[in-house]
This record gives structure tokens, C-alpha cells and sequence, in this order.
């Protein structure tokens, strides 16, 4: 079993690199033990997604994703720029883009699969990962569909609560 101890969150146990699209829906997942650091295992998510999605051209990131080597090799192999969102040091402000990673990590999190590690592996973790959204995104599916002869007014009521 492939679990660490992250110094900084203080947690053990494993640590889920996503990469999403602007709806926040997984395109590509990576879990390694919590002790790795982000920069060592970005690039493995990196160039799968970007050797499979190749309309990519940026990718967005927190520092823990900065490294001068990482960026000079997206742009030089892919294309693609890297852009890290740097937090400001006078109060709290939501950071441009970076809270759909956040709201698909807590998509996640309220998963009862994911919400213990029974897997014994990374890869079951990484596949448990995909059938989540797989179950979301039906969901959604299904209540659009079940939306589609309701009045103006009462898709705006069924908005609010959710």
C-alpha cells in the first residue's frame, strides 16, 4: 500500500492530482502517496493530457506546480504555458480559475467511495476517481432531462436549492 505523510497538510495517507476542464469535469487523475511532492508528479498528469487532449494550450496551477524545468519543457515539447496562480498577501480573495480545481476536489471528497482509502492500490484510487464523475455527470444528465417541462419558474426554484 502507497501511503506517505504530507509534512504540509499534516495528513497521511495519498494524494489526488487532477487535471479538469473549465466545468470542472476530470479529464485526467494521478494518486501518489501523500509525501510526494506536486512538481514530481505533475508532469505524469501533464503529458497524459496533453498527448491525449491536444487543443490544450494552458494549464493552470498553484505554486506547488512551479518550476522553471517543468515550464520550459511544456512550452518547448507541447506548446503549452503554464500559469501559476500566486496567492495575495493582503486578505482573502478567490483566486482567478482555481476554485473549479477546488469545487471538483470537494465534488470528490463527498463521494463515499473516496471518502475512506479501502483501495489497496493507486490505480483502484485512480479508477474510483473516474466512476465518481462518471456518476456525476449522469446525474446531471439525468436531472436536465427530468428539468426539460418545468416552467421557467420553477427551474429557478430547483437553482436556488441546489
Amino acid at each position: 500500500m502507497e501511503v506517505g505523510f504530507d509534512g504540509n497538510k499534516q495528513v497521511k495517507g495519498r494524494k489526488r492530482h487532477i487535471i479538469v476542464d473549465v466545468l470542472g469535469l476530470v479529464l485526467g487523475c494521478f494518486v501518489t502517496a501523500a509525501n510526494v511532492a506536486d512538481i514530481k508528479a505533475a508532469p505524469v498528469v501533464w503529458v497524459w493530457a496533453l498527448e491525449r487532449f491536444s487543443q490544450i494550450s494552458k494549464i493552470l496551477g498553484d505554486k506547488g506546480y512551479r518550476s522553471k524545468a517543468a515550464t520550459d519543457e511544456l512550452e518547448r515539447s507541447y506548446g503549452c504555458e503554464l500559469e501559476i496562480s500566486l496567492r495575495h498577501e493582503q486578505g482573502w480573495e478567490v483566486e482567478p480559475k482555481r476554485w473549479i480545481v477546488e469545487r471538483t476536489l470537494a465534488w470528490l471528497d463527498n463521494a463515499r467511495a473516496l471518502g475512506r482509502d479501502y483501495e489497496g492500490l493507486p490505480e483502484n484510487h485512480e479508477g474510483m476517481v473516474y466512476v465518481t464523475m462518471i456518476r456525476l455527470m449522469l446525474r446531471r444528465l439525468c436531472r436536465n432531462r427530468r428539468t426539460r417541462s418545468l416552467t421557467k419558474q420553477q427551474k429557478r426554484e430547483l437553482d436556488m436549492l441546489n
